[in-house]
């Protein structure tokens, strides 16, 4: 059953029961922040100038690459791996070299995932360089347990399942949480029978991507508009 909460009327509805969940597993990029932040328009301008750079070619090229790789392949680099053989860290650490000063604390998120029971997991297709940055600027390393990046997973980048069963070793996927901004990454926790949890923010980047899976209505359990206020509202 899908049960959507509006920023203004969570403290209207019944509060969501999630006591039997025993692992957290959150995004990174526009789930752990706001997608105004716009964190993504740095990357992406990265990705082109390293795309032009690579292949000798114009912004247009470039960008035309980026995004077919980024749709056929389920990331750039997934795609510039598989079919030009390019070496990902030289990748990783040009593209996360970006400005994170847009980024801010927020008291009220990193008090709402201090209070989860268990353990709680970053789930990123980033880097964990970019990672521990991000989540050291928005003072939240310490309430994470574990972090799982692009490399952990072998490059098979979300939606890819193969992924999300490295993440839940030695988790019961019914006893596992999974927080997201990107609809189409939560369909294969909903396969593996996670609790869904969609950020639905607005942004562009949560729109891109390859075309399947997609997402449906049976594969969001609750769909929210403010992170903390949702993890303030739950039962545990």
């Amino acid at each position: 059953m899908q049960i959507t909460l509006k920023n203004d009327a969570i403290a209207a509805e019944p509060r969501p029961d999630l006591r039997h969940v025993e692992a957290w597993i959150f995004d990174l990029d526009n789930t752990l922040y706001p997608a105004h932040a716009d964190l993504f328009a740095q990357i992406d301008a990265r990705m082109s100038l390293f795309i032009q750079d690579h292949f000798s070619v114009n912004a247009d090229e470039a960008w035309r690459i980026q995004k077919a790789y980024y749709r056929d392949h389920g990331t750039t680099l997934n795609g510039l791996m598989r079919v030009n053989n390019v070496d990902p860290e030289s990748f990783l650490s040009f593209v996360h070299d970006i400005d994170l000063s847009v980024l801010t604390p927020d008291a009220s998120l990193a008090a709402a995932i201090e209070r989860l029971p268990g353990k709680r997991i970053v789930f990123t297709n980033g880097c964990s360089g970019h990672a521990e940055r991000v989540l050291e600027r928005l003072e939240l390393t310490a309430h994470f347990h574990d972090v799982w990046d692009i490399r952990r997973i072998g490059y098979r980048p979300k939606p890819d399942p193969e992924s999300y069963r490295a993440v839940l070793a030695g988790i019961v996927p019914a006893r596992a949480a999974m927080f997201e901004d990107v609809a189409r990454n939560l369909v294969p926790a909903h396969e593996l029978g996670m609790t869904t949890v969609w950020l639905k923010n607005g942004s562009e980047w949560s729109k891109q991507g390859p075309e399947f899976p997609r997402a449906e209505p049976q594969h969001i359990h609750y769909e929210i508009e403010n992170l903390a206020e949702f993890l303030h509202s739950i039962r545990i």
